[in-house]
């Protein structure tokens, strides 16, 4: 590829500053835009028609990312280099990854997400730390769900640490955000899911659910400190702890969402084969 084709244009100063400004979540909400960070991200974002408004290269970082470049020029995205420090200046890491996009919002109302007859879909209910959401975004994708409910008292989805945590997955299937849990859990079971909330209490363990795991289901994941309250383990049909043989106290949310998640996805394609 030749010296004169990676010629970049630069930002003006106002694009760059509407794009810095959407690291405040004000400002993401009311312009319903959002940045995606690092090759991943971008590229996965860059597959979704329509859903990139513009592209940031770092000058040094132009010719390691050159399929992202050309995909720009494929969908004509606008796409800019910029030095390193104007870089930093629309990320909220340390050290950038070298590529960021200013990205359309991508999440879809609740009916939607529901209304193709979905089979496997997460529910997450109080989550707050943005970096277990996009894991828990990304188990979703790895295992086939069909969406991810976030509920109104959840972290956005379209925080950036978030986004990165999800490493592209947030492109990959419907997401809804800001939903009340029992209408969420209403909604799922109308679309024929049951519904399973994970409590490490309950005396019913993964394991003793081998009839019922091929059965469309919603799995209900609570905060990653104090889990689900009584009362929303009461929405569910069942409470459903995984069971733990070693002497580790209890798993993290995101690998908890990933064993759950797995058990249902595998159970679901035996069943079809």
């Amino acid at each position: 590829m030749s010296t004169e084709r990676l010629e970049l244009p630069e930002p003006s100063q106002a694009v760059l500053r509407a794009a810095r400004a959407l690291l405040r979540r004000k400002e993401r909400k009311a312009t319903g835009r959002f940045l995606a960070e690092g090759p991943q991200a971008v590229r996965e974002a860059l597959k979704v028609p329509n859903a990139v408004e513009s592209v940031f290269f770092r000058w040094g970082a132009v010719h390691d990312h050159v399929d992202l470049l050309d995909a720009a020029r494929a969908a004509d995205v606008p796409h800019y280099a910029v030095s390193e420090q104007n870089l930093i200046t629309v990320s909220d890491t340390v050290t950038p990854q070298g590529v960021v996009a200013v990205c359309r919002t991508v999440d879809v109302a609740l009916a939607d997400a529901l209304a193709d007859d979905p089979q496997l879909v997460v529910i997450c209910a109080q989550i707050r730390d943005p970096g277990n959401a996009g894991t828990v975004i990304r188990c979703a994708d790895a295992f086939g769900a069909d969406a991810v409910i976030l509920s109104s008292d959840s972290v956005e989805v379209y925080n950036p640490k978030t986004v990165r945590a999800s490493v592209g997955s947030i492109f990959h299937l419907p997401l809804v955000e800001g939903v009340d849990l029992a209408e969420a859990i209403d909604a799922c079971r109308a679309a024929g899911l049951q519904v399973f909330a994970t409590d490490g209490e309950s005396g019913t363990e993964l394991t003793d659910l081998t009839d019922r795991l091929a059965q469309p289901t919603a799995w209900v994941m609570g905060n990653e400190s104090w889990g689900l309250p009584t009362e929303h383990l009461q929405l569910a049909d069942t409470t459903v702890a995984v069971p733990i043989y070693g002497a580790a106290e209890s798993l993290n949310l995101a690998t908890a969402a990933a064993v759950c998640l797995y058990a249902s996805a595998s159970a679901q394609h035996t069943a079809s084969d």
